[in-house]
């Protein structure tokens, strides 16, 4: 099942077609079978405090949440081969298409809701 993340602070989408990783084999592998991310298209890893970018072909935005949808930490075009360390509070981490933050003006303290998309 696919999300969608909104910016409610904005009213901006982030992405409209947001995969969960929730499960220990999925929170593993996350975006290391993907060649890319499309402008729309994202991960949420849940529980996550921090990533990396190792064996990736392709570069990330990150954004940590907290338990409220937060954003407490925000990374943009993070290159392969580099670590977010954990940062205390955050629930999740939320990985998009390079440029998604600044194309959609998404900051610290921004509120996100990431909600099931409707059929």
């Amino acid at each position: 099942m696919a999300l969608i993340a909104r910016n409610l602070s904005t009213g901006t989408v982030i992405a409209d077609n947001v995969a969960v990783a929730a499960t220990r084999a999925t929170r593993r592998t996350g975006l290391l079978k993907h060649s890319s991310l499309a402008d729309g298209e994202g991960l949420w890893i849940v529980p996550c405090r921090g990533v990396h970018t190792f064996q990736m072909k392709f570069a990330i935005d990150v954004v940590a949440l907290d338990d409220d949808g937060v954003v407490i930490d925000r990374v943009t075009n993070m290159q392969p081969w580099r670590i977010r360390l954990p940062r205390r509070g955050t629930a999740g981490v939320l990985e998009l298409a390079a440029g998604s933050l600044d194309r959609t003006g998404t900051t610290l303290g921004h509120r996100i809701e990431l909600s099931a998309q409707q059929s």
